[in-house]
């Protein structure tokens, strides 16, 4: 069994891991009971682990393989020796396939099954939620509903088998209300929807069993999408050669701090500066300048009043940062609209997007670094429309401007050139705060500038986001600051 930080990185759709359940059945002969005896005892031995002096058990069971799955783990707790309520949500003589078999064998056992009656979960220790699996396609109502919301409300600890009731496995929205586990087991194939969206936050820890299928299995199933973190992307921050120069890693050109805005134009400089950018440029308004320069020496800041005046800033640039602070006066559209007549690469956040959404381009050669509101002006929806499907969301974001598209958020989406679509599962709720997206944007700027590809650059750069946020939060997340990252940015990229 996998969990945590150990997890693989493929992730797979709903239709997939059918596939994958079905490849399992007709390619290997692995007949289905198998599957849904191995998943039980796989589920069982986690729950045990888990609460090992836990007494009362109850299982909330539905009508299809899920509820099966739900079944073996009653009659395994059962033959442990501990108390086990089923609670059925669908009479459970009237299951069919291999969930029938399932029912039956716990039936056998003499252990009773409930209806479900509306109360009485307050008297368990553990909930097991079997109820609804990666099927799900419509809003939870009736009986499902209450019993969700019933569980929620009971203060016993809550295992999800292979996804929280309620969660879409593809999207990670809630389809009305979902189960709020404390840890969910999955099996065989990981769900994309568990990493994104309201996934992270309803799944709890997440623990991935393979049931010992053959790896096989997976042949000519390509994953929908890629898990990623800082860890296994480290090969791409080499050591420098003892002879490099400033000159070797790139000149980032940061472009903002209208007024009242100067820190963020200052926060995007120095993260850029701190991912490795040999130098650092910022293009504000001309009262900013000096004051940049007195706080950040090590940035050149640069006051500009014209579009005419960035020439010479972009003349010398190796990439543009564009945003942080920018506002939407005539002077941020008049600057804006100069960087999209440069052929630099761009990483474009904040309020360039909002112009941009005014008067929309496609470009090959910028990375597009939306939150969900942003994400919603872009393509004229609402930021409930981004996020009921975030995977959409970011390939149409994709296919209307070009380039490579981060959707920030909880479980941030990147969608690189080729329409391949990377999930960054690190981060906290401290980055809940205003900044942060001007240092991200500063880190892929800075990475870019050192030879990255727009691609990697905008994978490694959310992850370094992340990552920093994630140490610099040990401290706690309330009152988490953007520029607290800024000196764990420097220790992560030198891995």
């Amino acid at each position: 069994m996998t969990k945590a930080s150990s997890l693989p990185s493929g992730l797979y759709r709903a239709d997939q891991v059918r596939q994958l359940d079905a490849a399992v059945i007709d390619r290997f002969a692995i007949p289905g009971m198998t599957l849904m005896e191995n998943a039980g005892a796989a589920a069982w031995a986690l729950l045990a682990s888990l609460w090992p002096d836990a007494q009362d058990i109850t299982v909330l069971s539905g009508a299809g393989n899920n509820g099966g799955d739900g079944y073996v783990i009653a009659r395994l707790a059962a033959a442990e020796g501990r108390r086990v309520r089923v609670i059925a949500l669908g009479e459970p003589d009237r299951l069919g396939g291999d969930a029938g078999t399932a029912a039956q064998r716990y039936l056998e056992t003499g252990q009773p099954v409930q209806a479900w009656s509306g109360g009485g979960l307050e008297e368990a220790e553990v909930i097991v939620d079997a109820l609804l699996g990666t099927g799900l396609d419509r809003e939870v109502t009736g009986a499902y509903r209450e019993v969700i919301d019933a569980a929620n409300a009971s203060g016993a600890a809550l295992l999800a088998v292979d996804i929280p009731s309620g969660l879409h496995a593809d999207t990670g929205a809630v389809m009305g209300t979902a189960v709020k586990a404390d840890h969910t087991i999955t099996f065989i194939g990981l769900k994309q929807g568990l990493f994104t969206g309201q996934g992270r936050e309803f799944c709890g820890t997440l623990h991935v069993d393979d049931l010992g299928v053959p790896p096989g299995v997976y042949e000519g199933i390509a994953p929908a999408a890629t898990r990623v973190d800082l860890a296994a992307l480290s090969a791409w921050l080499p050591p420098r050669r003892r002879t490099a120069h400033k000159g070797e890693f790139g000149h980032v050109l940061v472009i903002g701090g209208d007024y009242g805005f100067a820190g963020a134009a200052r926060m995007a400089g120095e993260a850029a500066a701190r991912a490795g950018s040999g130098l650092v440029s910022v293009a504000t308004r001309p009262e900013h300048a000096f004051t940049l320069a007195t706080a950040r020496p090590e940035l050149m800041a640069r006051g500009v009043d014209r579009a005419a005046d960035l020439n010479p800033l972009l003349g010398r640039a190796s990439v543009v940062a564009l945003g942080p602070g920018l506002g939407q006066s005539d002077w941020s559209q008049r600057l804006l609209a100069r960087c999209l007549e440069s052929a630099l690469p761009l990483v474009v956040d904040a309020d360039a997007l909002n112009l941009l959404a005014r008067e929309p381009v496609a470009r090959g050669n910028w990375v597009l670094t939306p939150h969900p509101g942003e994400a919603a002006r872009l393509l004229d929806c609402a930021a409930a429309d981004i996020e009921a499907d975030r995977f959409a969301a970011v390939r149409a974001l994709g296919e209307k401007y070009g380039g490579v598209i981060v959707l920030k958020g909880s479980g941030s989406l990147i969608l690189n050139g080729q329409g391949h679509c990377a999930v960054c599962d690190g981060g906290n709720p401290g980055m809940a705060s205003g900044g942060m997206g001007d240092v991200l944007t500063g880190i892929i700027a800075g990475l870019l500038a050192q030879g990255l590809p727009a691609g990697r650059a905008a994978v490694l750069g959310v992850c370094l986001h992340a990552a920093a946020a994630d140490q610099a939060a040990a401290e706690g997340e309330r009152g988490l600051l953007a520029t607290d990252l800024l000196p764990w940015i420097r220790r992560l990229a030198n891995p």
